[in-house]
C-alpha cells in the first residue's frame, strides 16, 4: 500500500463559519504550468473563490486567486481566470441536483498537494443564518474555556 504524501497549500477558513458542511468531495485542478509553481510556493488564495457546475457537464473553480509566478515571465497566467476541476461525471451530477435545491452551493474548502498533484477539496453547502454564527462562536468560546481550565486546573 503506497503511502499519501499530503501537504495543504491553502484553507478557506470562513467557510465552516459561513456555510453547514453537508458532504465533501475531493477534485483534480486543471492548470497551467506557472500556476502550479505558485501553489507549490503557497501562493493562492481561496477567500472569494466558489465552484459552478455548467450545464450539469463540467465544474469550475471561480474567483481564486493563484499569484503570477515570478520566473514565468511573458509566460504567465491570469490570477483569477476560471479553472477546470476534474470529477468523475456522477459526481457531477449529483453536486449538480444538489445545488439546484434552494439555498445549496459548492464552497472550496482547501487546495493541497497530494503525491505532487494539486487537489482541491470542495463541499456541499448551506447559508448558516446570524443565529447559527452566534452558536457556532458561543461553542467555541465553552471549548476554548474548557481546555483552558483542564491546562491549568
Amino acid at each position: 500500500m503506497m503511502t499519501e504524501n499530503v501537504k495543504i497549500v491553502a484553507k478557506n477558513r470562513k467557510a465552516s463559519f459561513e456555510y453547514f458542511l453537508l458532504e465533501h468531495f475531493e477534485a483534480g485542478l486543471s492548470l497551467q504550468g506557472s500556476e502550479i509553481k505558485s501553489i507549490r510556493a503557497g501562493q493562492i488564495s481561496l477567500s472569494e473563490a466558489y465552484v459552478e457546475i455548467e450545464n450539469g457537464k463540467e465544474a469550475w473553480l471561480l474567483e481564486a486567486h493563484i499569484a503570477p509566478y515570478e520566473q514565468a515571465n511573458r509566460n504567465n497566467h491570469e490570477p483569477k481566470r476560471p479553472r477546470r476541476l476534474l470529477l468523475h461525471k456522477r459526481e457531477i451530477r449529483q453536486l449538480w441536483s444538489n445545488v439546484r435545491q434552494k439555498g445549496v452551493t459548492i464552497v472550496p474548502l482547501q487546495v493541497y498537494l497530494k503525491n505532487g498533484r494539486a487537489k482541491i477539496e470542495i463541499a456541499l453547502a448551506k447559508g448558516k443564518k446570524l443565529h447559527d454564527k452566534r452558536e457556532t462562536i458561543a461553542k467555541r468560546d465553552q471549548e476554548r474555556e474548557s481546555a483552558r481550565e483542564m491546562r491549568n486546573p
